[in-house]
C-alpha cells in the first residue's frame, strides 16, 4: 500500500480532520442549508406576505380617539399609530402646545404630561392608549392671570432661559409637590431625572420647587 493512500486512511480515523476533508465538509453544510433555505422560502412566503396584509389592514385609516384634556372631552381622528404628543400638538382644536417635541423618543422630558395624574412622555404614548383618560399638560396646571404653586415659584426664582424645557419641569414637578409636600432637594432632583435642560438652569429649578412646596 502506497504512503499516500495510508495517510489518507489514517486521516479517515482521526479526530482531528485534514484541511482537505474540512473544505469539504464545509461546503457540504453549506449546500444544505442553501437548500433548507429555499425549503423554508417557498413554504412560508406565502404565509408571510398573508400575515403582513394582515397587519397592514389592521392598521390602516384612522380611529376617533376621545379622551380629557386640562379637563375638556377632546376628540381626534387618528391614526392608530399617532402618539398622545402628537394628536396634542397637530389634532386637538385648538392645539395643546405646552408639550414641546423635542428628542421624540423618551430622553428629554420635553414633552411630559400628566396622564391621570402620573408624569409620562407623551412622545413614547399612543393617543389609543389615552382614550378615556385625563390628560393634563402645563396649560390645564394654571393660567397667567392664576398660576399654580410651581408655575409662580419659576418666575419668581428664574427658573429659565430659553423656556422651551420649562412646561416639562413644571409638569413633573406639579406631580411631585401634589404628592409629596416636603420634598427634599435630593428627591426633587430624583423627580426632575428624566427631564434635560440644554440650557443648564438646574439649581434654579430645584430652588423653584423647594420654593413651590412651601407654598403649594
Amino acid at each position: 500500500m502506497s504512503n499516500s493512500r495510508k495517510r489518507e486512511e489514517n486521516e479517515e480515523l482521526s479526530h482531528d480532520p485534514s484541511r482537505r476533508r474540512f473544505l469539504k465538509g464545509v461546503g457540504i453544510a453549506g449546500a444544505t442549508a442553501a437548500v433548507v433555505d429555499t425549503l423554508w422560502t417557498d413554504a412560508q412566503a406565502e404565509t408571510l406576505l398573508e400575515t403582513q396584509k394582515s397587519n397592514d389592514r389592521s392598521l390602516a385609516g384612522t380611529v376617533n380617539v376621545t379622551f380629557n384634556v386640562n379637563g375638556q372631552k377632546r376628540t381626534v381622528q387618528v391614526e392608530p399609530r399617532t402618539t398622545l404628543l402628537n394628536a396634542l400638538r397637530n389634532h386637538v382644536d385648538p392645539p395643546v402646545t405646552g408639550p414641546k417635541l423635542v428628542c421624540d423618543m423618551g430622553t428629554c422630558g420635553g414633552c411630559t404630561v400628566l396622564l391621570d395624574g402620573k408624569p409620562v412622555y407623551s412622545c413614547l404614548v399612543l393617543a389609543v392608549d389615552a382614550v378615556g383618560r385625563a390628560v393634563t399638560t402645563a396649560e390645564g396646571l394654571g393660567s397667567p392671570e392664576s398660576p399654580n404653586a410651581v408655575q409662580s415659584a419659576f418666575v419668581e426664582k428664574d427658573g429659565m432661559m430659553c423656556g422651551f424645557c420649562t412646561p416639562g419641569f413644571v409638569t413633573t414637578l406639579s406631580a411631585l409637590v401634589k404628592k409629596n409636600p416636603n420634598p427634599t432637594l435630593e428627591e426633587v432632583r430624583e423627580a426632575c431625572k428624566g427631564n434635560f435642560c440644554r440650557c443648564g438652569t438646574y439649581p434654579r429649578v430645584f430652588e423653584a420647587a423647594l420654593a413651590a412646596a412651601k407654598k403649594a
